[in-house]
């Protein structure tokens, strides 16, 4: 099993169509139409726990392909040759002005491996509470988001209730959720 050709198909600023030729596992060549990233090397997703409290940091934003408000962990993609440490740093001051160490960076894992190659890497992360001081965003012009903080302990019940008020579950979110809940 192996990809032959890429084809791209349409491209924009951040995504490109395409229809890979590849060869199944019975030596037989077929098509295969996915999506893939431009500009960058992969992303990030932080699971930032806030220290004492243990509460964390989540955020809500409107994204276009949902039709609607999303609960995510805070994400975003990493720069060509940014290290996913260096990103995830940023990512989290960017998105909800924190900023904490990093305990823990996981192998890249996939979204959505039928529809993209993009991948992930889950970065633990601890921020103490107060070292703070004002928290400071540096948003992307169209980007709003509101930041959260959930108790870890609750996590799924908040989840369950967002949900059927209509906010759109972050399947990540939902999985740590049910995972922490025992489940």
């Amino acid at each position: 099993m192996k990809i032959l050709r890429r084809n791209e198909v349409a491209s924009g600023k951040w995504l490109a169509l395409e229809v890979l030729d590849y060869i199944d596992s019975n030596g037989k060549e077929r098509k295969w139409e996915c999506v893939s990233r431009k500009r960058c090397d992969g992303a990030v997703l932080m699971i930032a726990e806030l220290l004492p409290s243990h509460r964390l940091v989540l955020i809500r934003q409107y994204r276009p392909p949902a039709d609607g408000v999303v609960l995510e962990f805070p994400a975003g993609l990493i720069d060509e040759g940014e290290t996913p440490e260096a990103a995830a740093l940023r990512e989290l001051r960017e998105e909800t002005g924190y900023h904490g160490a990093i305990r823990k960076v996981f192998p890249p894992a996939y979204n959505s491996p039928g529809l993209t190659g993009e991948f992930i890497y889950t970065v633990l992360m601890e921020v103490p509470e107060k070292e703070q001081g004002e928290l400071k965003t540096d948003f992307d012009e169209s980007e709003h988001i509101e930041t959260l903080l959930l108790e870890k302990r609750t996590l799924l019940q908040t989840v369950e209730s967002m949900a059927a008020d209509g906010i759109r579950i972050d399947s990540k979110v939902l999985a740590y959720a049910i995972a922490g809940a025992g489940i």
